[in-house]
């Protein structure tokens, strides 16, 4: 019997994952069908408990409910836990409902397996405090950098970001004008900015020569803060195309205990 699985959210109608994961099935043999709901923004709850009822097996979720999926959640991953967010929901057998958040590992694998950015004893450079940077700081301290620099234009949340953190390893916050001029060798965009064709207010010195630029959105033309990298001497300068890639993999392998090959799949992306 085929196993269902789908992402939820509102809006959904734009979501890649229906197509991330029917290739990830074709590739790998899976018997798994896949498909994006719809949730009225009140009732959150009561869609995951019907595709439940219904007899699927998992689900992604987006926006707006990463937070409500977390507190539905029985049993939480520790990024999970630490993102206060979850974007993957596996329905155990014994009733229990598990939440991870993928994100953070999406972010890594794509940055240091698929484009080779080394981020031991980096300096790195997070732009934005919000729920996306949040999901990422976990994985990102594990890898082991020099130091996670957090800047938000509310420097009061960059503050309270790099201490919930800091027991992870050297993080600290500061104002986008604070930005030292030392210079780093990874920025990573993780604001909405880009979205509206802008680029953070951050100084022209940030980036070391030969450094890299990641922004944590994609579209189908690059990104203000690609496009930025590239001005400013980024030997990379990549968009999130990647990370949602990734983290959609490991989704796939919480679910079905097999992790996709992903490099067909976001050739297949990119080529639209």
């Amino acid at each position: 019997m085929t196993d269902r699985y789908a992402v939820v959210g509102n809006p959904i109608a734009h979501s890649k994952s229906p197509q991330i994961h029917g290739l990830f099935a074709e590739k790998t043999g899976e018997d798994i069908s896949y498909e994006a709901l719809l949730a009225p923004r009140d009732d959150f709850a009561g869609t995951v408990r019907a595709f439940r009822e219904a007899g699927g097996k998992g689900l992604n979720v987006t926006v707006p409910f990463k937070q409500e999926a977390w507190l539905m959640a029985t049993v939480r991953s520790d990024a999970a836990e630490r993102a206060g967010a979850v974007n993957t929901l596996c329905f155990l057998d014994n009733g229990l409902l598990r939440g991870d958040n993928t994100d953070g590992v999406g972010l890594l694998r794509d940055l240091t397996e698929n484009h080779g950015v080394s981020l031991g004893d980096a300096r790195v450079l997070v732009l934005g405090a919000g729920g996306a940077v949040r999901g990422v700081l976990q994985p990102l301290l594990a890898a082991r950098p020099a130091e996670v620099v957090i800047a938000n234009r509310t420097v009061d949340k960059a503050l309270a970001l790099a201490a919930d953190f800091s027991d992870l390893g050297p993080v600290s916050g500061c104002g986008f004008e604070a930005i030292d001029a030392e210079g780093f060798d990874v920025i990573i965009n993780g604001t909405s900015a880009g979205l509206a064709g802008e680029v953070p207010p951050i100084p022209d010195h940030a980036l070391k020569a030969g450094g890299a630029c990641y922004d944590m959105v994609y579209g189908d033309r690059p990104t203000a803060f690609v496009e930025w990298g590239r001005a400013h001497g980024a030997a990379q300068a990549l968009d999130g195309l990647g990370m949602l890639v990734e983290q959609a993999a490991e989704s796939f392998y919480l679910w079905r205990g097999v992790r996709p090959i992903t490099a067909p799949v976001i050739a297949a992306l990119r080529q639209g």
